[in-house]
């Protein structure tokens, strides 16, 4: 079977929505001689990408020095105020021991992927502001260098730099995942045209560990382990999630008995994490951990049902507390994976495995920030290539994106000084639209035929008869 699927030919809401403009393509239907999907594809995410940044702008003008603004329009990011707050306006190393910078500056709480990166940025943005006097900065309070006017100028250019990158990085990661199916890179476009994406991109550089997850994909699909597993490995030295692709690897070599290539993924992601790691820990150890340790002290946060169950019941749950249970609550559902990918018929696909194992993670996180979307949305449009059920979920991301900044902003508590009850509804609505997608994926493991990508794989020979004689006529 050649060409690629056309969305409007297989997808029956492209069918509905395709109706407007002449309706679904026909057998006829010629290939234009530039726009390839894969062109039509980098275009509309750099038009979503844009249009994020445009929804920045009202933060951008006041170098988010509004506290109501950055709320009410939900215009909020982490980069400029790291850029500050974290010593990268005096371009200073994150896992620099120096007793003077520590005492001017918090340590950067994120893993090493992510502060390299925000290193560079800053880099960058020295050079291209004339390269300020740093040692003069050196001498003023580090207080008072957030409201010095090169300092605000800096800070937007900071913004805007990171902004350029990551958009390469988006741009990479488009072409990546339009390339996992070969004839189906169109269901890429729901990751290009995503709204969360361009509500998210910029909140955080969490797009540096979602790119690796994207290419792990690619390389899968190419049958390449020792690559995949070099980038589960740098993914994972941005952010920790993409070490669980690790576990959906480990279903589909149970099922296809391929231990030789778990053994190369699992040494080339451990290799590639302790290169990535290893200058951070011999410049600093001690700012090394304090990514760990910041983690395991945090109690339940923002997103999290944990949250919800503490304003509830009003309860103080201990970081313990919700450590030990949030571990054993993931465990059994990795385990629950685990027996689902046994059980079904055809060997599932990484990104539906993945999809399963990253969302249980996060419906049982004790935070679960707003940009967090971003880890699922590669994984979830390639397990579940379908508009509707995107719609539904990513409806249900979106309005909890609205949600939290208004709730931050203190718009959602009641006049009487209650909690906010409304949040918790939005955090609730959420986790029902991830449930939602869960259930999808699981129906889709366990009837292969309402997969619209199962067709193109063939069944899995059953565990007892793996290795039955074949016979000879």
């Amino acid at each position: 079977m050649t060409g690629h699927v056309h969305p409007t030919r297989d997808d029956p809401t492209a069918a509905a929505l395709s109706e407007g403009i002449g309706g679904p393509v026909g057998t006829r239907a010629g290939r234009h001689p530039w726009w390839t999907p894969v062109r039509v594809l980098l275009a509309l995410t750099a038009l979503c990408l844009a249009l994020g940044l445009v929804q920045k702008a009202g933060c951008y003008q006041s170098t988010w020095s509004d506290d109501g603004q950055r709320y009410t329009q939900m215009c909020y990011s982490d980069l400029p105020y790291l850029y500050t707050g974290r010593g990268f306006a005096e371009l200073g190393w994150p896992y620099d021991d120096d007793a003077a910078l520590r005492d001017r500056y918090e340590v950067m709480e994120y893993p090493v992927g992510i502060s390299y990166f925000a290193w560079a940025a800053a880099q960058a943005t020295h050079w291209l502001s004339g390269s300020p006097d740093l040692d003069a900065r050196a001498d003023r309070p580090a207080a008072e260098l957030a409201g010095d006017r090169d300092v605000r100028r800096e800070v937007r250019l900071y913004f805007l730099v990171n902004a350029v990158l990551l958009a390469a990085v988006a741009l990479l990661m488009i072409w990546l995942l339009a390339g996992v199916h070969r004839r189906r890179p169109w269901d890429a476009a729901l990751f290009a045209a995503s709204p969360v994406l361009a509500l998210t991109a910029l909140i955080n550089w969490d797009l540096l560990a979602v790119v690796c997850v994207a290419g792990a994909l690619w390389a899968w699909a190419r049958d390449r382990p020792v690559l995949t597993g070099v980038l589960i490995g740098l993914g994972t030295a941005a952010k920790l999630y993409p070490l669980f692709l690790i576990g959906a690897i480990l279903v589909i070599c149970l099922c296809e008995r391929r231990v030789r290539d778990l053994l190369r993924v699992v040494l080339a992601a451990a290799g590639a994490w302790l290169l990535a790691n290893l200058p951070a820990y011999l410049s600093g150890p001690d700012q090394w951990r304090v990514f760990w340790s910041f983690n395991s002290e945090r109690g339940p946060d923002l997103g999290s049902v944990w949250l919800v169950l503490a304003q509830a019941t009003d309860t103080a749950i201990e970081p313990h507390t919700v450590n030990t249970w949030s571990w054993l609550l993931f465990g059994a559902w990795c385990v629950g994976v685990l027996v689902l990918g046994l059980l079904a018929p055809r060997t599932p696909r990484l990104a539906q495995l993945g999809f399963l194992i990253v969302a249980g993670f996060l419906l049982v996180n004790k935070v679960y920030s707003p940009q967090y979307v971003l880890w699922l949305l590669p994984l979830a449009v390639l397990a579940v290539p379908r508009i509707r059920d995107q719609v539904i979920w990513q409806g249900t991301e979106a309005v909890y994106f609205a949600s939290v900044w208004w709730y931050l902003g203190g718009y959602l508590a009641p006049a009487g000084g209650e909690d906010a009850a409304l949040y918790w509804v939005a955090i609730l609505l959420r986790v029902a639209g991830e449930l939602y997608l869960v259930g999808v994926v699981v129906r889709d493991v366990l009837r292969p035929a309402a997969d619209p990508v199962a067709e193109e794989r063939t069944p899995r020979v059953p565990w007892r008869a793996a290795r039955a004689p074949v016979p000879l006529s």
